[in-house]
């Protein structure tokens, strides 16, 4: 991104109403997940998004809420973004160029089942946590039901009412260490889906994005992001030449 236009980012956020009355921050929401996105701020994805805006001035606020209801806060405008959204999830909310890591997709499911690819995920019965519209980003998926919480997917798993179950990599081993017996279960990769902040669609969720885009690219290249990613045991999703997807 040119400077000229990271500085008009800034000068608009600047000017956004109410942000001069008040230290600059960008307020952050997302569902906690463990060691992710803890709701004390600790975690991989809050250590990597305060290395992007804070050097550059903006603190980062972090709130935590169950997902669908953090796309519901951001867009009322109570927070500026939420964290882990799909690429277009959602046409309200304006996009970064750049993520700011992967998603592991994996699929759950008796260990007597044919392991599942992401050519053959379509044909079976899957189950989601709903606000996570695999069907949108996994090819033709048809037959799927969503569910409120993770609680009830190894029942629904062994009395034969879906297939799979869909996840991102952690929430998919939170549920197998819920098993009395983890060895009747198995868990696939199936997809790599990468990670976005969804920002309000207003000149000062402009404004962030720009800034946020600017910063990404400036951090990858220098690689100042990859210790936090070795801090925290999960794999580095750049390399220098990595551009945005």
């Amino acid at each position: 991104m040119a400077l000229r236009s990271v500085l008009l980012a800034w000068v608009l956020l600047c000017a956004a109403p109410g942000v001069m009355a008040q230290e600059q921050q960008v307020r952050l929401v997302s569902e906690e997940w463990l060691d992710y996105t803890n709701a004390d701020g600790s975690g991989l994805a809050w250590d990597v998004l305060r290395k992007v805006f804070e050097p550059a001035g903006v603190k980062v606020r972090v709130l935590s809420a169950p997902y669908s209801r953090s796309v519901g806060l951001v867009k009322r405008g109570e927070a500026d973004a939420w964290v882990g959204s799909y690429k277009e999830e959602n046409d309200d909310n304006l996009y970064p160029r750049w993520h700011f890591d992967m998603d592991h997709i994996y699929a759950l499911g008796l260990a007597g089942k044919p392991p599942p690819t992401l050519d053959t995920i379509g044909q079976y019965r899957l189950a989601w946590v709903r606000g996570y519209d695999y069907a949108s980003y996994l090819p033709n998926v048809h037959n799927f039901r969503e569910v409120q919480r993770r609680e009830g997917i190894l029942p629904m798993l062994e009395h034969d009412r879906v297939d799979f179950y869909v996840d991102a990599q952690t929430e998919v081993e939170y549920v197998l260490g819920q098993a009395p017996e983890p060895k009747r279960f198995r868990s696939t990769h199936v997809a790599e889906l990468p990670l976005y902040l969804a920002f309000t669609r207003s000149a000062q969720g402009e404004a962030l994005r720009d800034l946020f885009d600017w910063r990404m690219a400036q951090l990858v290249r220098s690689g100042e992001l990859k210790p936090i990613f070795e801090r925290w045991k999960q794999p580095y999703p750049f390399t220098a030449d990595s551009q945005p997807h």
